[in-house]
């Protein structure tokens, strides 16, 4: 046992006239001590404006100065008694409500009973009526005082009293500016007192006339029926039971019971005459809420709160939903189902009971899975043996009703599930107006195992819907389709690892016998804008749709294009949605035509008129084909090598390059290269070696690039001479019409072909002897000669010489220089500045020039060398040989371009590939002698080595020398 003690004292309280307060008390002990509030030493009997709150809390209505005092709580219990005591002070209006100070101030700021500011008050505020009166409220309207009349920034204080009494109640307005307040809690047909006092910042003003009110009376209901309860007999009834409530002026005649199942928005009722009621009925382990309503004389009374209470489980009343059954292997069987329908499980689901057996027998296996389980693997099971399930649900009440017996066969052997089915062995398809019959036949293939079927359908694509079928079956019909439609059906056979390959079939639904409707519009300036060389947008107007073009409807767009070559090529068609279409996987440097036409429902147009589009080139993706090399009839030294253009050019093809060496394993860029024109499909290349096996490869080049290399072809050149040439006229003839003799020098030894080639005939060493000797001095003789005609020459020099050389060039051995003057410009050959450099080759105008004069140096003395320095540029030679020039260099070469030939390629006008941009055409005029690089007898190579090299073209170079250099 405790005595009591106090959790909350009450505090002092400071208040004016017509207010309402509260004396805070809060007390515990053992036992429950009681409480009783004592003023001034007089105990405080409860009244209307004197009421214990909240347990032990004094309220004290509308203030008079009488109220002023001391007031005490006082507890007591068996063990001892408590108290504690608080005053309150009654100010007058003017004094301002002091608050309470925190403890951190000084007694300097405790000035709790400054008066308020002065300066005008507000007059009485205007026309206080009352709008709304009933029994227990009545709301008041007012205008603002004529002192202030817009008011916004005044509050009101209505003060009220019973008429006859002194003691005022008083409620403020909630807002500044408000002019209307409800006052509630007043007693019915009594007369009330109101008035209304307006507030400023300077404080209040005078008061209104006082306005007297009469509540309306209050018919005397039943108040709500005390201690409702309510309590389940069984899964399906509820019991209420509730005492009678207290009544005004008349008895109770009945009651009404309303219940209604929770979650549920209607409300159901049943009269009952006495004090309980059992509704029967309701749903098994479903909750419901009841209250009671009270009527006498005057009609229904207060309605009591709610009580839920939820009925009895029971066994399930319905049996689980789709049971399906997936054979697994030759000895299990996989069952899965879903609960029972909601509202059927009356009660919490606790578990699942499996029944199964053989078809031939009648004897079950039970098997028992937990509540939350909604599949179980069934094991153990022979081979080929067709068995029954049923499944039933379970709550602790007992067992509800099972599923019927669903049967299926296990397998006679294991199939095989690690792979998907085949694709189905057949599909058939059977269109009516609004539905297609399907029908199919099982994959071939029978040892993968086959869960079921996925069908796929739609209109134009078999992906808008699709629908899975059980591995027996053998055809389904497609409902629900539009009539005269094109759709597209695709049947895959399934299992747990994934869909098998589709087998597509298509049909076209059956018209209405309705006419057919007016063809719609077909789209306008269409239009076709390349975009690479394989993609083009095609774009159109149609005049069907509002200006804005803004499609809201179901209508599509059908695009199709084809090309003319070949000529027999069928359309290919593709839908779209919007006004443009990307059309792509095209062949480049095509010409295509499109056109395109709308659909809507089963509306169509006819197709536009045709737009045509032709791709960009891109670089040749094949190479030429059908090279072939043969020997010159009558010139073994000679060969012509033929081929045809690539398959797929891309483009205009617009030159070619054949690259010959004697080692096919060699890096490409030491292979020699003869530049060939577009527009020619055979070459000759002169001044080989006897007896040697030479490789060939071609290279196609159109607007783009170069196109990929042809295979190595191997040609041997023949072993003898012809005979109507001599051994050594490669050496000793001519130089050609208009040329100059070689200066060969000294030192020179002579190039790998002849009689010294080490393929040629044997000599005797006495011969061999004589030879050298006869060389030796018709070399020395030369060399004096070439000298003194090259000084001669050189001083001599004219432009009419410059163009009468330019004039006699050949070109292949058989075509002339056919270039306008107008056109071209004859190369000066003649050159004088201290270094040889190449020159990029300069970009045509024409796009596609096919130039068949090469105007070269033809021998070594057109062109005259100053630097005698051998070793101090070998770098220089190989890096221009390999064409690998900087940038800064070429455009050095550029600056000096007015003092040094003309190189004329058979390209267009784009830059060439780098290994080739150095190169000349090699003339097929009657053969001249060459110094030659490594073992080849190239009249190509020998030309760059005149053209680049450094070196004194007096002396010749030994071939210890030339393998260093290359």
């Amino acid at each position: 046992e405790v005595p009591p003690t106090f959790l909350k004292r009450p505090a002092n309280i400071y208040a004016h006239e017509s207010m309402d307060i509260v004396f805070e008390c809060e007390v515990t002990g053992k036992p429950t001590p009681t409480v009783k509030w004592v003023k001034n030493g007089d105990v405080v009997i409860p009244s209307d404006y004197f009421k214990i709150v909240k347990e032990h809390n004094l309220q004290v209505l509308g203030l008079v100065k009488s109220d002023e005092g001391f007031y005490q709580c006082i507890a007591e219990n068996d063990v001892g008694n408590a108290q504690a005591g608080a005053q309150l002070i009654i100010l007058d209006l003017d004094v301002a409500i002091p608050t309470l100070p925190p403890t951190s101030l000084t007694s300097a700021t405790n000035d709790h009973l400054a008066p308020a500011t002065a300066g005008p008050l507000p007059s009485a505020p205007r026309d206080v009526v009352a709008t709304l009166v009933s029994t227990r409220f009545i709301r008041l309207t007012w205008r603002p005082p004529a002192s202030d009349p817009q008011g916004d920034n005044l509050t009101y204080s209505i003060f009220y009293t019973k008429e006859g009494i002194n003691r005022e109640r008083v409620e403020n307005t909630s807002r500044p500016g408000e002019t209307q307040v409800m006052i509630q809690n007043l007693m019915p047909e009594t007369v009330y007192v109101f008035r209304v006092v307006a507030q400023n910042r300077h404080g209040p003003g005078e008061s209104s006339a006082p306005l007297k009110v009469a509540t309306q009376p209050e018919v005397q209901l039943p108040g709500p029926a005390p201690n409702i309860r309510a309590f389940s007999g069984s899964p399906t009834s509820v019991t209420v039971t509730w005492e009678t409530p207290l009544s005004g002026n008349g008895d109770i005649q009945n009651y009404k019971l309303y219940y209604m199942e929770k979650g549920q928005d209607t409300e159901q009722d049943v009269d009952v005459a006495g004090l309980s009621h059992t509704v029967s009925g309701l749903k098994k382990f479903t909750e419901y809420s009841f209250r009671v309503v009270a009527y006498n004389k005057h009609g229904p009374g207060v309605s009591t709160h709610d009580v839920v209470v939820r009925t009895l489980s029971d066994v399930p009343s319905a049996p689980p939903q789709n049971l399906t059954l997936e054979v697994r292997n030759s000895k299990s069987i996989l069952l899965q189902w879903q609960p029972p329908p909601a509202g059927t499980h009356s009660g919490q689901i606790t578990g699942y009971k499996i029944r199964y057996r053989k078809v031939s027998r009648k004897s079950d296996v039970t098997e028992s899975v937990g509540g939350t389980q909604l599949s179980q693997l069934i094991e153990g099971l022979e081979r080929g043996t067709e068995y029954s399930f049923r499944v039933a649900a379970m709550t602790i009440n007992g067992t509800g009703p099972a599923t019927d017996w669903v049967t299926a066969e296990t397998f006679e052997s294991d199939l095989d599930e690690s792979r998907v089915p085949e694709v189905p062995s057949s599909l058939h398809v059977r269109p009516l107006v609004t539905s297609i019959v399907v029908s199919w036949t099982p994959p071939e293939n029978q040892d993968v195992v086959v869960r079921g079927y996925a069908i796929g359908y739609g209109i134009g694509s078999p992906h808008a819907q699709t629908i899975k079928v059980d591995y027996k079956q053998r055809y389904y019909t497609i409902e629900n389709l539009d009539p005269s439609s094109h759709y597209v059906i695709t049947l895959k056979a399934f299992n747990n690892v994934g869909e098998g390959i589709p087998l597509y079939e298509s049909a076209v639904t059956r018209p209405h016998s309705v006419p057919d409707p007016s063809p719609m519009m077909p789209p306008v300036g269409v239009q076709a804008s390349i975009l690479s060389h394989d993609t083009i947008r095609i774009t159109w107007a149609d005049n069907s749709l509002p200006k804005n073009q803004k499609i809201t409807d179901a209508r599509f767009y059908t695009v199709r294009w084809k090309t003319n070559i070949p000529a027999n090529t069928k359309y290919k068609t593709a839908n779209a949605t919007t006004l443009s279409y990307l059309v792509t996987g095209l062949k480049p440097n095509t010409l295509y035509e499109f056109s395109v036409m709308v659909t809507k429902g089963r509306r169509s147009s006819t197709w536009s008129m045709t737009a045509h589009g032709t791709t960009f080139e891109l670089v040749p993706t094949s190479p030429p084909k059908d090279v072939t090399v043969v020997s010159k009839e009558g010139k073994p030294r000679t060969i012509i090598v033929n081929w045809q253009p690539p398959s797929e050019a891309n483009g205009k093809i617009t030159g070619y390059i054949i690259y010959y060496s004697t080692d096919v394993n060699a890096e490409i860029h030491d292979w020699v290269i003869e530049p060939v024109v577009g527009n020619r499909l055979t070459h000759q290349i002169q001044e080989l070696t006897l007896d040697t096996p030479y490789f060939f490869k071609i290279q196609a080049r159109n607007s783009k690039g170069m196109g990929p290399m042809s295979e190595a072809v191997q040609f041997r050149t023949p072993k003898a001479e012809s005979s109507d040439k001599m051994p050594n006229d490669q050496a000793s003839g001519s130089a050609g019409k208009g040329s100059r003799p070689v200066d060969l020098g000294p030192d020179y030894k002579p190039p790998l072909g002849g009689d010294n080639s080490p393929h040629g005939s044997p000599t005797s060493p006495l011969d061999s002897n004589m030879l050298l000797v006869i060389i030796v001095s018709v070399g020395v003789i030369t060399i004096v000669i070439v000298v003194i005609v090259a000084v001669f020459c050189t001083r001599r020099t004219t432009s009419h010489q410059k163009k009468k050389r330019a004039a006699c060039k050949s070109v292949n051995g058989s075509h002339k220089y056919k270039g306008n003057s107008k056109d071209v410009k004859p190369p000066d050959l003649w050159i004088h500045h201290e270094r040889l450099e190449l020159k990029p080759i300069d970009k045509s105008p024409d796009p596609n020039p096919i130039m068949t004069d090469t105007p070269i140096p033809r021998n070594s003395q057109d062109i005259t060398p100053v630097d005698n320095s051998m070793d101090s540029n070998i770098h220089q030679r190989r890096n221009s040989y390999r064409g690998h020039e900087s940038e800064d260099s070429m455009s050095t070469l550029a600056g000096r371009r007015g003092m040094r030939p003309k190189m004329m390629m058979p390209f267009d006008s784009q830059p060439p590939q780098p290994v080739i941009s150095a190169h000349p055409i090699h003339s097929l005029d009657p053969p001249h002698h060459h110094f030659h690089s490594g073992s080849l007898a190239s009249p190509t190579r020998s030309f760059l080595h005149h053209q680049l090299s450094p070196w004194p073209l007096g002396s010749a170079m030994s071939h210890s020398d030339r393998a260093d250099s290359t």
